[in-house]
């Protein structure tokens, strides 16, 4: 009869009084640890930012447990609360609807609480979507940066880019499939036809790598309609015309050509999309 220790399979998780930061799958439900398991199991409560969504992960499992919400909406007293049920003794694990917990998501006030209360924190690591789409991209990974979702607004996703030109590291970002053309064509603007990468549904059955120029996939999404939750990865070096520059040599061409022919001109020097061109034209035009 063998009796060495388990070091595979170790006796059940028994968790001291702590808040846990779970990572959950980001889309295959397989994509678990098994010590999240343990500890979600071993909890007396979970805190999540969607009920229904985690139910569903935690049913799969077999894990009942008391859930309560915590989401960015929730104040002070919510983070009271927690606390006070750590200091009680309680086991909490927070966990966010797919991934990483506080990795664009809520959650960095509640640790800075725990924390400034003298109780424990851990991080149980697990699925990332950045870090995937980072492996998966063939882009430079010895320096990166995430930056969550990429503004709704046009002008504060314009200065967002703006502030982040130049810089030698790959910059990653989430953004949404209505979103992604007016992205790409921001980025053509402002970094010029620079690498990028979009990376989809990563872990599910339609997961896809796309990857190419700026303006290269700008004409595949012209033609191409794209769905579900996307991450979007630029190269650290912006080849081509800057946005500064497309500005400068269109104001010069305005002013003795129509922007029919200026659009043309400066379509046929820089391979730019000539939609953005056009569009940008206009804009210089009215002012």
């Amino acid at each position: 009869m063998n009796s060495e220790k388990n070091t595979i399979w170790p006796d059940p998780f028994c968790p001291l009084p702590a808040l846990y930061l779970v990572a959950t799958p980001i889309g295959n439900l397989r994509d678990v640890t098994l010590r999240a398991l343990d500890v979600l199991q071993a909890s007396d409560v979970i805190l999540c930012e969607d009920t229904r969504v985690s139910g569903k992960f935690l049913k799969a499992y077999g894990i009942k447990k008391p859930l309560k919400t915590y989401h960015d909406h929730s104040t002070e007293k919510d983070r009271a609360e927690i606390v006070k049920m750590l200091k009680e003794g309680k086991c909490v694990a927070l966990i966010s609807d797919a991934g990483m917990p506080l990795i664009a998501d809520p959650g960095y006030k509640l640790v800075q609480e725990v924390r400034a209360s003298g109780l424990p924190v851990y991080a149980i690591p697990g699925a990332n979507a950045p870090l995937m789409a980072l492996q998966l991209s063939g882009l430079p990974s010895d320096a990166f940066s995430f930056h969550g979702f990429l503004p709704p607004k046009q002008k504060a996703r314009q200065d967002v880019l703006g502030a982040l030109k130049g810089r030698k590291e790959t910059s990653i970002f989430f953004e949404t499939a209505p979103r992604l053309l007016k992205s790409l064509q921001d980025i053509a603007g402002v970094y010029g036809d620079v690498d990028c990468v979009i990376a989809r549904e990563l872990t599910k059955k339609f997961e896809e790598v796309k990857a190419g120029s700026a303006t290269d996939l700008i004409s595949y999404f012209e033609k191409n309609t794209l769905k579900g939750e996307i991450v979007l990865l630029i190269g650290p070096s912006a080849q081509g015309v800057s946005g500064d520059d497309i500005d400068a040599q269109l104001k010069k061409l305005l002013k003795d050509m129509s922007v029919k022919e200026a659009v043309a001109t400066l379509v046929d020097a820089t391979g730019l999309p000539k939609k953005m061109i056009y569009n940008r034209a206009l804009e210089l035009k009215d002012k």
